[in-house]
């Protein structure tokens, strides 16, 4: 009788040569419009454009002042009193829309009325307030044929696209368990006190986000939130802290906490900030650092990873830091999209999903129950 041959699974050759940059566009003469001035526009997103060559041709603002010394600082020539007149513009040609949420839709209504000369948006996240808001932004853009991106910009930082290639090579095997615990004290803006919500829709959509972006989409969430002490100082809001978990239909699972109170650093006593992930998997485990925390001190983030064929820990290095640097991935993204005529990995479309998922996160923490993803999507259907 002849013998059955057993096939051994084939062990991927580990290198820590990763693949972390981002694809950049052949044209990069595509003239951006920027729709506000405030720290986001000023210190990421135009450093970063600068840094990678782009082409910011004009700016509005709220406030022209503030528009007129950004404009200066970058060195771009067109300064607006409002965004409506920079619409208008024949020049500009991608929109990039840094405002407040809640005032995103009336923004993106009148940039697809542009259509003959605007072919693309990135809008900055979250992408309007909700994700019923969300989708007739997406309708919209659709309906006009104008290209929409979101700007999930932590899927860029080197350590996510780092531990994304190192999934991608097979290097962890089928994953087990993901993590991310963040201590850090962000600067809420003033226009979230109109809102009544601060964390799970501001900070914890990029690991949401980011979750989705390593490892697909989970089926349910299981969220619970308490105010953060400091903020309610300020003003009322439900989620301070933010403890949630993400069932998926094979049995991986990942958790985060998002911990914005990050105990009383600011009261006197001693700090201790920051945000480390975690993915282990069958057959390999990797653990990074986010260096953003530190800003405006670079910080680079980090990523180690180990695998049971090599027994060993590998830690490549690289320069960058997410606040500026990451903030080239997204712009590129869609730039390459357009030139490729094709829809960009951070589409409006796909990013509907992390809206629901948000969605989904606030339902549970008011109704102390997991919440299906789909229940999000059929209720607003």
């Amino acid at each position: 009788m002849a013998r059955k041959k057993t096939t051994r699974k084939k062990t991927p050759q580990v290198s820590a040569r990763l693949d972390y940059n981002v694809p950049m566009p052949e044209d990069k003469s595509l003239g951006i419009g920027c729709i506000g001035s405030g720290f986001i526009m000023a210190d990421c997103h135009l450093v970063a454009y600068r840094q990678a060559g782009f082409n910011p041709v004009a700016i509005a603002s709220q406030t022209l002042k503030n528009a007129q010394s950004v404009a200066k600082r970058h060195k771009i020539p067109s300064t607006y009193q409002s965004y409506e007149a920079l619409l208008d513009d024949p020049d500009v040609q991608v929109v990039d829309v840094a405002v407040p949420p809640d005032i995103q839709f009336k923004v993106i209504q009148q940039i697809v009325k542009r259509k003959n000369h605007i072919r693309g948006i990135l809008a900055q996240k979250p992408l309007g307030v909700n994700y019923k808001q969300a989708k007739r932004i997406v309708d919209l853009c659709e309906a006009s044929n104008i290209t929409l991106a979101v700007n999930q910009n932590m899927r860029y930082d080197q350590s996510i696209r780092a531990c994304k290639c190192v999934l991608d090579r097979g290097y962890l095997g089928n994953p087990v368990f993901a993590s991310i615990d963040m201590r850090a004290i962000p600067h809420w803006m003033p226009w979230q006190e109109r809102q009544g919500w601060v964390t799970l829709r501001i900070m914890s959509i990029h690991h949401l986000d980011t979750f989705r972006y390593l490892f697909g989409d989970p089926v349910r969430v299981f969220a619970s939130v308490r105010e953060d002490p400091r903020t309610a100082q300020k003003f009322k809001h439900s989620d301070g802290i933010c403890l949630y978990i993400l069932e998926y239909a094979n049995g991986f699972r990942a958790a985060a906490w998002d911990d914005v109170w990050a105990g009383p650093a600011l009261e006197g006593a001693a700090k201790d900030i920051g945000i480390n992930w975690r993915v282990e998997g069958m057959d390999g485990m990797a653990r990074g650092t986010i260096g953003w925390p530190e800003y405006p001190k670079p910080t680079p983030s980090t990523i180690d990873f180990t695998t049971t064929s090599t027994g060993k820990w590998f830690k490549p290095r690289w320069k960058k830091v997410w606040f500026p640097d990451a903030f080239v991935g997204p712009m590129a993204e869609l730039l390459c999209a357009i030139e490729q005529r094709r829809a960009p990995f951070i589409s409006g479309k796909d990013n509907l999903n992390t809206m629901a998922l948000v969605d989904a996160a606030y339902v549970s923490a008011r109704e102390h129950r997991a919440v299906p993803i789909k229940e999000i999507i059929s209720k607003n259907a």
